[in-house]
């Protein structure tokens, strides 16, 4: 386990200066601090174009602008649950502090591990683990899919548009539930086809492209005209079909237009904002300072942790509708479901 381990790390972004630099970042980075910071990744790792590369931009941030040392692992599709334990005690056994879970997959993982080691700080992204040493960085995804759900519907000519989810678990719900209420909102009788390409345990459907393809292939052949996807590296197949349908797709936590390939990318009607590199970047300015937080903190529209883009101007001539939605959803006028 422990060889698998270091593997697995070893294939991560490593500290040196070169890859600080490469972080992003337009100015010369700051000199090395002593701490050191693990990341644990999802299923897909660093490369999905999504979830986990959102994730890596917020440690990148952090090294360069920080100082911080940093070394990343990630988990395998199929993997035991003593994987991710394993892979989380390898970080604090190597000296990382604080150690960041990416995705509720580790959450079982991590407040084992977090017990065993108190003096240790923990954060896991989309989960509220529990522990004294453990902080849980929480989104809204729900707001922001109600806008790209609104997107969806202004867009559509059909009258009929999908989800395509990665795993059917609750929290992938909150997207789907939010994206169905911005729908309807706009379009009462709109048709929403929902599909999920696996089921816990199996969280293969973050990393199954070609199954995210024939998904949306069988949507788009349904009549839909703009899918949506929450199925991590799974959604460039989405984005495939929607190429080869001569349709729309909406892309999910990062900025897709921007991260998706080059043949895709004007396909890609907007994407649902999931602001992880900006809650990672957070969370670690605090362990910086010294005043490290516990417990959950939410990430929602009033502080844009979530949100829409508008890269490729497809949105432009409904940006102030969708604009007046995020209103009334900040000053409560609109209640956006999770579930």
């Amino acid at each position: 386990m422990a060889v698998l381990v270091l593997a697995g790390a070893g294939c991560g972004k490593n500290s040196d200066s070169e890859g600080a630099k490469s972080a992003g970042s337009d100015k010369d980075c700051v000199a090395k601090t002593d701490t050191k910071v693990g990341m644990a990744f999802d299923v897909g790792g660093r490369g999905d174009q999504s979830f986990n590369d959102s994730a890596a931009k917020g440690l990148d941030k952090a090294e360069c602008e920080l100082g911080f040392e940093v070394q990343t692992a990630e988990a395998q599709d199929g993997e035991a649950e003593s994987a991710r334990e394993g892979r989380l005690q390898q970080l604090v056994d190597a000296g990382y502090n604080p150690v960041i879970a990416v995705g509720f997959a580790y959450s079982a993982s991590l407040s084992k591990v977090a017990k065993a080691n108190p003096k240790v700080n923990f954060a896991i992204v989309d989960d509220a683990a529990p522990g004294d040493n453990i902080a849980n960085l929480l989104f809204a995804e729900e707001e922001g899919s109600f806008l790209v759900g609104a997107a969806a519907a202004l867009k559509s000519e059909s009258g009929n548009i999908g989800f395509v989810g990665g795993v059917e678990t609750p929290l992938i719900k909150k997207f789907e539930a939010g994206y169905t209420a911005g729908a309807k909102t706009v379009k009462k009788d709109i048709k929403v086809q929902v599909r999920y390409l696996s089921q816990p345990p199996d969280f293969s459907g973050f990393g199954d492209p070609a199954k995210g393809k024939t998904t949306a292939e069988g949507m788009f052949d349904a009549g839909a005209d703009v899918v949506y996807h929450a199925a991590g590296g799974s959604g460039g197949g989405v984005f495939e079909a929607a190429a080869a349908a001569d349709k729309k797709a909406i892309g999910v936590d990062s900025d897709q237009a921007l991260t998706a390939d080059a043949a895709v990318k004007d396909v890609i009607l907007t994407s649902m904002l999931k602001n992880i590199d900006v809650a990672v970047f957070t969370y670690l300015e605090a362990v910086k300072s010294g005043d490290i937080p516990t417990g959950p903190t939410t990430y929602d529209l009033k502080v844009d942790g979530v949100g829409y883009s508008t890269t490729g101007g497809q949105v432009d001539d409904i940006k102030d509708k969708l604009d007046d939605y995020k209103k009334q959803i900040i000053d409560g006028t609109i209640t956006v479901p999770s579930k």
